[in-house]
């Protein structure tokens, strides 16, 4: 039997505004292809199907559009919420889903034999089992005892996951003895590696659970919540696939992959890369660098590159952030755009606060501060005059509104 294991598709996502739709139709017409010519038997996606608990009309139209094309292939599908999901959203069409051997478990059920999902053979043989534990929410986990410390908080959260997993196993081993089975989750473990586009999950991920408490009982344990694929050092086989795209600038150097079981073979998966279908560049350095590199930023993909721009100079100087907005503004070069644009400057300024620490804030001046701090930069005479005169323009008008 060949079992698919993939999650964080995050649906609706915009990286800096940009939305990532087309990313994903190329993502699932991929997968798609993939799946009809390996002939997979199980698709599992481990939360996070959407990028908002309250997705656009746009974004549910692209999912179920998903959901129709991978059900041409005869393939069963399940999904689990996961922290970004609204459990109400994706159980609605549950039952319907179900009819087509699509199974969809938003939320922890009040039965747990509920998350069971068995998966028979082509002789109609029970072969495989999968729990598909979805994201557990604080209040599955825990109730709020007073005189609690933080620590004796974070551990009941960890044991409630720790439990749960340990119920599932029980319940597999009660209701199919002997058949191998597969865990789903949707979680923090500890040392996983982060990138900057996962949220805060678990209480800010303080409660890290240890993938050795997931035990010994189940085969293999497909993970979802961290996107950067990777491995963790626990009893049975546990993985994130990672997600299929590159959500934030952070991983732009991951290399995305689904996970391909064969449960002939073994519990160790296949890593199959997923094609890059749109190129994230960071391109840094001074002006005169910013302004030669993207002239030429690089080799183009399917979609539309999206670049982030940083100016790192030494010191600070105010021409030098107008002339990089300058260059934002007028780059125009097919296939690649600009989404975000920041300054580094080595040498911090020093604040007001750092200037004058001596004296009240009450007893300063706006325009003694503002000459101070205009001193401090490296301007002729003339523009030091006509930066002024624009402070003490603005100043009159804000004491003018002031009084009125």
């Amino acid at each position: 039997m060949k079992i698919l294991h993939t999650a964080d598709w995050h649906i609706g996502k915009k990286l800096h505004k940009h939305d990532l739709s087309e990313d994903f139709e190329f993502f699932i017409g991929w997968l798609s292809d993939f799946i009809k010519e390996k002939e997979v038997d199980v698709l599992m996606v481990s939360g996070d199907v959407f990028d908002l608990a309250n997705p656009s009309s746009e974004a549910r139209k692209q999912y179920y559009r998903g959901l129709l094309k991978l059900r041409k292939l005869d393939c069963q599908l399940i999904i689990t919420g996961g922290n970004h999901d609204s459990p109400a959203m994706l159980n609605a069409p549950q039952e319907i889903l179900r009819e087509l051997e699509m199974h969809v478990i938003g939320g922890l059920p009040e039965n747990l034999k509920d998350l069971l999902i068995p998966i028979k053979n082509a002789s109609g043989e029970i072969e495989l089992v999968i729990v598909a534990m979805p994201y557990l929410r604080d209040a599955d986990l825990r109730s709020a005892i007073d005189g609690q410390t933080y620590e004796d908080r974070l551990e009941a959260v960890r044991m409630g996951i720790q439990q749960y997993f340990e119920q599932a196993a029980g319940l597999c081993q009660e209701n199919y003895p002997g058949i191998p089975a597969i865990a789903m989750g949707h979680l923090f473990a500890a040392g996983a590696e982060i990138s900057e586009s996962e949220r805060d999950i678990q209480i800010g991920n303080l409660a890290a659970f240890n993938a050795n408490q997931f035990g010994e009982y189940f085969n293999y344990i497909a993970l979802g919540h961290i996107h950067k694929p990777q491995k963790l050092n626990a009893a049975v086989p546990t993985y994130y696939s990672g997600s299929p795209l590159p959500l934030s600038f952070s991983e732009r150097k991951d290399h995305k992959r689904i996970l391909l079981l064969n449960t002939e073979v073994g519990w160790e998966p296949e890593s199959i890369p997923v094609p890059a279908f749109r190129s994230l560049l960071k391109i840094s350095g001074s002006l005169e660098d910013l302004e030669l590199k993207l002239k030429d930023p690089g080799n183009r993909k399917d979609l539309e590159s999206l670049i982030e721009v940083e100016l790192t100079e030494e010191n600070y100087n105010a021409d030098k952030i107008l002339q990089l907005d300058t260059i934002v503004s007028n780059f125009e070069l097919e296939g690649f755009r600009i989404v975000k644009h920041r300054v580094n400057f080595r040498n911090r300024i020093a604040g007001a606060s750092e200037i004058y620490q001596d004296k009240k804030l009450e007893d300063l001046k706006p325009k003694d501060v503002f000459l101070e701090l205009i001193n401090r930069q490296d301007y002729d005479e003339k523009t030091k005059e006509e930066i002024l005169s624009a402070f003490e323009e603005l100043l009159a008008e804000t004491y003018q509104n002031e009084s009125v």
